[in-house]
């Protein structure tokens, strides 16, 4: 091959190829300064790189709840029945900024799903508050059957999303406002969050001691400052009272909610400490198990940023109670007496707009649907509308039922102890003195119910006292010598609260 040749075949690229090479240009050596300006170049460009993607991913993990169409006034109608449109209204004043709101509902699915921890909570991000409001179970709600206790609310709606409108509803009507979120946590989860974050460190209150076989519950805890596992943490929540009901909290379930409440702040406390933010995952994943909420799960990693990184301190985490007055008020379905829990107006307005309230302007007492209990033992609502319209018929025919007897004396009637209970504290069980027992007819014997979740057998009473309530007088009796007998306040029979049967109330 002729070199033309070749040189046609290689290409000018070839054919360069022989030509000698320039030489190089020798590098310029940087001076200290300039390399200490080049490493700093690069460590700014890695930095800011690594800022953009962590902006990124947080927009995605960190993501704010959105309250613009949760929320909103509670439906309160007036006597006639039409929604109450004329009184003044705190809503369009506006909300507090990053102020929300949540219901938290505490289901006990080993005894059948009962809603005895209610629970309204609100968190103040800019100022840096949680509080939280228990809503004692028997609280008397405004509702159409007959047992009307706020823990019916959820199970007699059917559960599920119905069961939560249903109840944030009556909520509404309590605290002036239908809370952003709801939260529904099973009790499993509490023994389970527990174990994941090692355990949790409390002060129990008494020595607690209960079984209860058909539920698979054991409860042997003693007192004093402990650290409890998931197993003890759901005793300690659970319990009531012991096998013999004489031991216990003096107050009922309204002293468990005091523990209640001294727990979860312990749980707050320890879940607020830094070295849990490395467990992250696993709370989520017992969160994803037991919790149903509309929050999804990068707004709970929003509020938890807030609050770890924000400075949220144990003292300004405040769990109350609800302020109320106990009661005792007649009840067609059991044939007794029942006790219920009606809330002190004017200090639960107050403590509403003092902690809980979202909107810039207080509420009044006119935006709530109070119960109250009359002194003839007939009830009432702050609207003046009552959705049991037979309620109060029931109740005067019940007293005013014809009778050989003379009307007792005033001295043998049952005497009321109404006590208040102040902010944050529990108050005690409604006590009544009658003066006369009347025996149960043979025909009334009552079956007894587990009570689900809190330790506890109560009666419930098979018929109704209408055959046996007033004895027959012998020919030889004279009616100075029997006075009317005055019923006596039977154990409430918690596990029915409203007319259908199955559906098991705590």
């Amino acid at each position: 091959m002729t070199s033309e040749r070749e040189q046609k075949k290689g290409g000018s690229r070839l054919a360069g190829s022989t030509e000698p090479k320039s030489p190089k240009r020798p590098r310029k050596k940087l001076t200290p300064k300039q390399k200490a300006m080049r490493a700093v170049y690069i460590i700014v460009t890695v930095l800011a790189a690594l800022a953009v993607i962590g902006f990124a991913a947080s927009k995605l993990l960190f993501v704010k709840p959105d309250i613009s169409q949760s929320g909103g006034r509670p439906e309160v109608s007036t006597e006639d029945g039409e929604a109450d449109t004329e009184t003044p209204s705190v809503y369009g004043s506006g909300r507090k900024e990053d102020f929300f709101t949540f219901l938290v509902i505490g289901r006990d699915t080993g005894g059948g799903g009962n809603t005895d921890t209610i629970l309204v909570a609100s968190y103040d991000v800019p100022n840096q508050k949680l509080n939280v409001m228990s809503i004692p179970r028997d609280t008397m709600v405004n509702v159409s059957w007959d047992i009307k206790k706020i823990n019916s609310v959820y199970n007699y709606a059917g559960g599920g999303d119905d069961g939560i409108d249903a109840l944030d509803k009556e909520i509404s009507q309590l605290v002036g406002f239908v809370p952003d979120f709801q939260v529904v946590v099973e009790w499993d989860a509490v023994g389970e969050l527990v174990d994941a974050i090692g355990g949790v460190w409390f002060d129990v209150p008494r020595n607690m001691n209960y079984d209860d076989p058909t539920q698979d519950l054991h409860i042997h805890i003693n007192k004093g400052y402990q650290l409890l596992d998931g197993e003890a943490a759901m005793g300690v929540i659970r319990y009531r009272h012991d096998n013999d009901m004489r031991y216990g909290y003096p107050d009922g379930d309204l002293g468990r909610i005091k523990t209640q409440q001294a727990f979860l702040k312990a749980v707050v406390e320890q879940c607020l400490q830094i070295k849990n933010v490395t467990k992250i995952q696993q709370l989520a994943e017992v969160f994803n198990k037991n919790v149903t909420t509309n929050l999804t799960v990068q707004n709970l990693l929003w509020f938890g940023q807030r609050a770890i990184f924000g400075g949220l301190e144990m003292e300004n985490v405040n769990f109350v109670t609800m302020p109320c007055t106990n009661k005792s008020v007649w009840s067609r379905s059991i044939g007794g007496m029942l006790s219920y829990v009606v809330p002190n107006t004017d200090e639960l307005v107050d403590l509403v707009n003092e902690c809980f309230n979202p909107y810039l302007e207080d509420l009044s007492s006119k935006e709530l649907d109070i119960m109250y209990v009359n002194s003839d033992g007939t009830i009432g609502s702050s609207t003046g509308r009552l959705e049991d319209t037979t309620h109060n018929s029931q109740v005067h025919s019940q007293s005013s039922r014809p009778s050989t007897n003379p009307a007792p004396v005033e001295s043998e009637m049952p005497v009321e102890t109404e006590t208040t209970a102040p902010e944050g504290t529990a108050a005690p069980e409604e006590t009544t003195t009658p003066s006369v027992t009347e025996p149960p007819a043979p025909s009334e014997s009552p079956s007894t119910t587990p009570d689900a979740g809190s330790g506890e057998s109560t009666a419930q009473p098979s018929e109704t006292p209408e055959a046996s309530a007033e004895p027959s007088l012998q020919p030889s009796e004279t009616p100075a010598a029997t006075p009317t007998p005055v019923l006596t306040p039977v154990p409430k029979p918690d596990n029915q609260d409203g007319p259908p049967e199955g559906i098991p109330i705590l």
